[in-house]
């Protein structure tokens, strides 16, 4: 995206009071291209609050901060919260360090170390660990030592409201899309769904796990990234044949577009977990990334991908996904008459013109 389609997007999802929390793994990262937690808080001029790691330190705490501070001009670092505090002993020291040698910087509190956390599953959270009782618990220890009315003068801040659209205008279709979106296709960008019923006369949510069936009278079937190759994942699914069925009925003459769980969902079999083998593709769960970050493909499109699959087939797909191009450029999309899959995360709003084919419009 660029900045007015950035600043658009801010405008449209955010509140006025707003403070970007990032610790320091990632603040920087992605300058590259221009991504960074960094270029978005100056480009918006967000506060920041960083949340650091105090494991075992109090006045290298310090350094760190100051090394943040100065590493590029224009940062919003405005306050800090310290994460993986032994004791209020061990804050105090950290506390007194800090506000000696920084001004600028309001310490807002500490989270004490080794609290009761939440599961996760590759890089994000284990959907299935969701008890309300304990996320109330593991809410209430982690603000229990910090300063929400610092945090929330921290937060305020006056910001320049854009107006016009900054994307390219797409036609408005008179056509029934379904999204298959449930805890195995999780992983669904808020303004894609938005996008979609903006664009779509209908849309409407489709639950594999419950073994929900596409609308006979759909024109469209997309679905959703998520962890289909897992086994816990796997074994949610694995009896949902009227859902299955309907979707392989679908594609005989409709269109489908799947992301990265959904491409998986649409090739023969992980390991030995079957799929519904509309594309001739067979997938390796391996125990790292693939690929992870940002990533570019032939069609001139920027997204994220992030995956501990790999394709076991020497197949020659739609397009490539590169970091830097003529580097490992590696096919990770396909398509098969009426199917497409793709590793590729894409932002539809500000792409569609360019993935629409897909969609066989």
């Amino acid at each position: 995206m660029n900045k007015s389609q950035v600043k658009w997007m801010f405008n449209k999802y955010s509140d006025k009071n707003i403070s970007i929390l990032e610790g320091v793994m990632g603040f920087y990262d992605g300058m590259d291209k221009g991504s960074s937690a960094y270029d978005v808080t100056k480009l918006l001029n967000i506060p920041t609050v960083l949340i650091l790691d105090a494991s075992g330190s109090y006045i290298t705490l310090s350094a760190i901060i100051k090394g943040l501070k100065e590493y590029q001009e224009g940062n919003t670092v405005k306050a800090v919260v310290f994460n993986h505090v032994s004791s209020s002993m061990h804050f105090e020291l950290i506390r007194k360090q800090v506000e000696k040698d920084f001004d600028d910087i309001v310490v807002l509190g500490w989270i004490q170390n080794k609290l009761k956390t939440l599961d996760s599953i590759h890089l994000g959270l284990d959907l299935d660990d969701n008890d309300k009782d304990k996320l109330e618990d593991i809410s209430k220890e982690v603000l229990r030592n910090i300063d929400l009315e610092k945090l929330d003068k921290i937060a305020s801040f006056d910001y320049k409201y854009i107006e016009e659209y900054p994307f390219e205008k797409v036609e408005k279709y008179d056509k029934h899309i379904a999204v298959v979106n449930d805890d195995n296709f999780a992983f669904l960008y808020h303004d894609n769904l938005e996008f979609l019923k903006q664009s779509f006369s209908k849309v409407t949510i489709v639950n594999s796990i419950k073994n929900e069936v596409i609308p006979s009278d759909c024109d469209i079937v997309f679905i959703c990234g998520g962890y289909i190759e897992t086994q816990k994942a796997y074994d949610k699914f694995k009896n949902s044949n009227d859902f299955k069925d309907s979707l392989i009925e679908h594609t005989k003459t409709k269109a489908v577009y799947g992301e990265c769980a959904g491409l998986i969902l649409l090739g023969q079999k992980v390991d030995d977990k079957q799929m519904l083998g509309l594309l001739p593709l067979d997938f390796e769960l391996t125990n790292r990334p693939n690929r992870l970050g940002y990533y570019d493909n032939d069609l001139g499109i920027s997204g994220h991908a992030f995956h501990y699959t790999k394709i076991l087939n020497d197949i020659k797909g739609e397009y490539t996904l590169y970091k830097k191009k003529n580097e490992r450029e590696v096919y990770a999309a396909f398509k098969d008459d009426n199917i497409f899959g793709t590793y590729l995360h894409t932002m539809f709003r500000n792409n569609f013109n360019k993935i629409k084919v897909y969609f066989n419009l």
